[in-house]
């Protein structure tokens, strides 16, 4: 008879357990299945009010980032001084890819808070993020000069990802 009571009750440790690693997790750290292949093919607008909108084929002989925001996007503004000051010490080339967002919305995000991408496309549908394999905003990849992605960074860039892990890997990238 207590024998009925103890699959119960050892399914529920077992989940227990499995929930308790989990929550040991680093939420940051989820793999990408697109680390080491090619970018998605795809060809986006500029965003209003920009002239150079964002494809595939830009992101090929260069190392770079491509920078996921939205204007209504909170994070995005925590890590939006961090990609000005790359653009303004000319670090590395960062592109934007717009997600799911509206166009006047988008372009008086840029011209309040400034632009800090040489390129934007504009992804209003979220096709091309979700090609990406894109959990949410902000979200920033990095791209090898032969434009296969070579890093992923989920949630707002730090200065101590990009000291620890994003510079370095650019150097290491523009050197092969």
């Amino acid at each position: 008879m207590r024998l009925h009571y103890l699959i119960p009750v050892s399914i529920f440790i077992v989940l227990a357990l499995i929930l308790a690693w989990g929550l040991t997790q680093n939420s940051r750290n989820i793999p990408s299945v697109l680390i080491g292949k090619s970018v998605p093919q795809f060809s986006l607008p500029p965003v209003q009010g920009r002239t150079l909108g964002l494809s595939s084929t830009d992101l090929i002989g260069e190392v770079s980032l491509v920078n996921v925001f939205a204007s209504w996007c909170v994070a995005c503004r925590e890590e939006h001084p961090l990609l000005l000051k790359l653009k303004a010490e000319n670090i590395v080339p960062v592109h934007g890819l717009d997600y799911k967002d509206r166009p006047d919305d988008a372009a008086r995000w840029l011209n309040t808070f400034g632009d800090p991408y040489m390129r934007t496309g504009a992804d209003t549908n979220g096709r091309v993020g979700i090609d990406w394999g894109v959990y949410g905003v902000p979200e920033t990849f990095v791209v090898g000069k032969d434009g296969r992605i070579a890093y992923k960074h989920i949630g707002p860039l730090t200065q101590e990802a990009l000291d620890r892990t994003i510079l370095p890997l650019i150097e290491r990238l523009r050197q092969q």
